[in-house]
């Protein structure tokens, strides 16, 4: 069999690499084949088996579903367009002030931040907290989050997300009164209707006055060679993200969003000094258990910094006591 594994690493097309290396996994699998009886081996013909099924799905070489036969739970994630790795990630909710984890769950490399929002919020209700305000980057910046938030009354300090709420508002405002569109050179919309997308995307499309519009100095500009009223497309929920975007411009906002910084100094903390940068076991069972004991730990670390100055306080206090005479025995313990 050929030990020699290819240097992948130096192979700078992405595709090219993933190619050559299944291409090595299924030469040394046949080799493997020819060179043992595998009905003698039953874990070896198992291995090749669901090795065998791994690789015929397409999905092996885009880098998404099963890639590992010894930990089937880690997946391919992504923190930038170009930057990827493989394993697990970890979602937690925190108190700002304090810094104290309230939950937190891990999940596979693949998952998408905040899908599992509701049940960490709740978790954190449980707590017996009052939940008044909430940060998160924009990743958190959905509808069915923001409803939540909006149902019980808690702030979401969470800024507008460019892939959600697509409006160029240099070109365009909305009038919630009216619920009307105007354009920069002050056209209004006069007719609103549904409509879907040829991906089936649902959407309104709003229809400016056209006799406006003909006499627009920038028509061309903005219209094209179309001949009628310009039409103006928006998202389903656009005029209500409309009015978060207004409030996440404010001075207010951007002041109480500094808040959340305090949660990547934790993430440091985890990472750097407690190990969750990387996975200590297989599966998300262990993960999970990783991700919980270490929130665990930092959780008493900040409980005891916390507490420090209020127990030097009263140390203070007894000693002074103490040495004012009014000792009544077993003061300090």
């Amino acid at each position: 069999m050929n030990p020699d594994i290819p240097e992948y690493k130096e192979i700078t097309d992405p595709k090219e690499a993933k190619a050559t290396m299944k291409e090595y996994l299924e030469t040394m699998m046949q080799e493997v084949e020819n060179a043992i009886e595998t009905a003698c081996a039953p874990e070896t013909a198992k291995g090749l088996e669901e090795t065998k099924e791994i690789l015929k799905d397409e999905k092996f070489i885009l880098q998404k579903g099963l890639r590992s036969l010894i930990d089937k739970d880690a997946r391919v994630g992504y923190k930038t367009q170009t930057d990827s790795f493989f394993g697990y990630k970890v979602e937690y909710m925190m108190i700002p002030e304090e810094r104290i984890i309230t939950a937190v769950k891990a999940f596979d490399g693949a998952y998408v931040d905040g899908t599992d929002f509701d049940e960490l919020y709740n978790r954190t209700k449980a707590c017996g907290l009052t939940i008044k305000q909430a940060y998160g980057d924009k990743a958190y910046f959905r509808k069915a989050i923001l409803d939540t938030l909006k149902e019980d009354q808690v702030e979401a300090i969470i800024p507008v997300s460019a892939s959600v709420y697509k409006i160029d508002e240099n070109k365009f405002s909305y009038n919630k009164d009216s619920d009307q569109w105007i354009c920069e050179m002050g056209n209004v919309t006069v007719k609103k209707v549904y409509s879907k997308t040829q991906k089936g995307h649902e959407c309104y499309r709003y229809t400016f006055d056209k006799t406006v519009c003909q006499q627009c100095t920038k028509r061309a500009e903005c219209a094209g060679k179309e001949r009628g009223p310009r039409k103006y497309r928006v998202g389903l929920h656009a005029s209500e993200y409309y009015e978060y975007s207004q409030v996440a411009q404010t001075d207010a906002f951007k002041e109480k969003y500094k808040k959340r910084a305090s949660h990547e100094w934790k993430n440091g903390e985890i990472k750097r000094f407690h190990g969750l940068d990387r996975a200590r076991g297989y599966g998300l069972k262990s993960v999970n258990l990783q991700a919980k004991l270490t929130a665990l730990a930092v959780n008493l670390k900040r409980i005891a910094a916390l507490a420090t100055p209020i127990l030097l306080s009263f140390t203070c206090f007894f000693l002074k006591r103490y040495e004012g005479g009014h000792n009544q025995g077993g003061l300090l313990a």
